[in-house]
């Protein structure tokens, strides 16, 4: 049938409808009394029961005087048995010619078991609570295509239900975290997104203006700046998870705007922030997947790596870990000079501003980041590429830094943090030397934020979490578009 037979058929059922005072739009409450998973997990105590559900009608068998059809909810599908004797003979009349797969309800009935030991719920109400005007996809193929996907979530949210399990993990994700990080003592608090100064991190901002004052504002790219504002404030334990802005491109594991995870605790350092994370991690891998190890990759072929979650996180200094995959030793290298020929000899392309330590950076990118599988700590980064992270006291050509990898993503950044507010505005004088030099990612002076470090930081530790990232990994998604319901896709116009 052409679909514009089906959009009208539709529109026609709802005229009789309406015409009839039977508007399925002015219904604006229904009693659920349980979801679809409550009553087969609780079948036992709940069989002759009644119950009331409610939800999208997802499929339809009419078999003369009695039917099934399946409501979907929040935690999955339930079926339905409908029968003239049960409904009486008008209301059931209605439910074989006026309601469609597609449309809402709320039933009330009890709970049986069918012949074919499927659990039910046999109807002795039925009441249309929203009206479709629109068909769904065509139930074996589903919405296959994958921008539209993004682009109707609302609508893959129907039709897959792995799709909501992954978004339902998501939000757990998150509550397990807020809850570990409470019983550690930590505060949530909240920050500008709007700033004058979008510092803490290498990255192009968005820019744009606030017309009430007549001033350019960025978007932010990091949580660190104000965060550290609290700790020097006096709040030891604090933390924030909110979007962040990067002016940078798409791919499957980038997306412009993302969800950050940042955290202070005063009067620790990067070791202490290693034991939170390897706590955290685990913690919420069991609570949430309820296993410590999780399976990243194609489960049906078998194709795939288990990451384990549960024995202690390797730790490897950025020097050792280049040193293992390519034999060079970089804490050898004596100049940024020798640095750059070994770059010129392993083909790393570099910038001419380029110095020792963003050349050990660059080696760790291409040679030593894609065989972090499991769990692994590089630690010690060179100070070149960390203006806001305290340096080593034995190797002040390094900071105490460490970030995490695991299955080849970096997860989160951890610093033990520069409190020293001379050693802090040096680095932002080379930062501002940089930008001028034409990078746009170079973090700028922020003198509130040196004023603040002037009254007195306690020593800090502090760490950025990708929450996207571990979402991803937790619930087995190849993109970070499939783990954020509405991510950022071109105009179609």
């Amino acid at each position: 049938m052409p679909q514009e037979d089906i959009l009208q058929i539709k529109r026609d059922k709802l005229k009789q409808l309406q015409d009839e005072g039977r508007d399925p739009f002015r219904n604006v409450r229904y009693d659920v009394s349980h979801h679809s998973l409550e009553i087969k997990e609780g079948f036992e105590i709940l069989e002759g029961k009644e119950v009331t559900v409610a939800g999208r009608m997802m499929f339809k068998r009419v078999m003369g005087k009695a039917s099934f059809f399946n409501i979907m909810d929040l935690m999955g599908k339930i079926q339905v048995y409908a029968s003239r004797d049960n409904l009486g003979e008008e209301a059931y009349a209605d439910f074989k010619k006026l309601y469609d797969v597609g449309d809402i309800f709320g039933v009330r009935g009890n709970v049986f078991k069918t012949k074919a030991g499927e659990i039910s719920v046999e109807a002795h109400e039925i009441v249309l609570l929203s009206k479709a005007l629109l068909p769904l996809p065509e139930k074996f193929h589903g919405l296959t295509d994958t921008d539209m996907r993004y682009r109707q979530r609302y609508l893959d949210l129907i039709m897959d239900e792995n799709v909501k399990d992954t978004f339902v993990k998501r939000s757990k994700i998150i509550s397990c975290i807020r809850h570990f990080l409470d019983d550690q003592g930590f505060m949530e608090v909240e920050t500008p997104m709007l700033v004058e100064n979008a510092g803490g991190a290498a990255a192009r901002p968005f820019i744009t203006h606030y017309n009430a004052i007549d001033e350019d504002r960025k978007l932010r790219i990091s949580l660190e700046l104000y965060l550290k504002r609290l700790i020097i404030g006096g709040l030891e334990r604090v933390y924030e998870i909110g979007r962040v802005f990067r002016n940078e491109g798409l791919d499957t594991k980038h997306n412009p705007e993302f969800t950050l995870m940042e955290l202070y605790q005063a009067y620790t350092d990067y070791n202490g922030m290693m034991d939170l994370t390897e706590n955290m991690f685990r913690h919420v891998a069991e609570t949430v997947c309820g296993t410590t190890t999780v399976f990243y990759g194609d489960e049906e072929s078998g194709e795939g790596v288990a990451i384990d979650l549960g024995k202690p996180f390797r730790r490897l200094t950025m020097v050792d870990a280049i040193k293992e995959e390519t034999g060079i030793d970089f804490d050898a290298v004596a100049s940024d000079e020798e640095a750059k020929k070994l770059a010129d000899e392993k083909h790393i392309e570099y910038e001419p501003h380029h110095k020792k330590g963003d050349i050990v950076n660059l080696f760790f990118d291409e040679f030593c980041e894609d065989k972090m599988i499991q769990p692994t700590f590089i630690m010690d980064h060179p100070v070149e590429i960390s203006p806001l992270t305290k340096k080593k006291p034995d190797d002040p050509s390094k900071v105490e830094r460490f970030e995490l990898y695991i299955n080849g993503w970096e997860m989160c950044n951890a610093y033990s943090e520069l409190n020293d507010p001379i050693d802090q505005r040096e680095r932002f004088a080379a930062q501002d030397a940089l930008a001028a030099a034409g990078d746009e990612e170079a973090q700028h002076t922020d003198e509130d934020f040196l004023h603040a470090m002037e009254l007195g930081m306690p020593p800090t530790g502090g760490i950025g979490y990708g929450i996207d990232r571990l979402c991803m990994l937790l619930t087995n998604s190849q993109a970070i578009r499939d783990v954020l319901l509405f991510p950022t896709l071109k105009s179609l116009s």
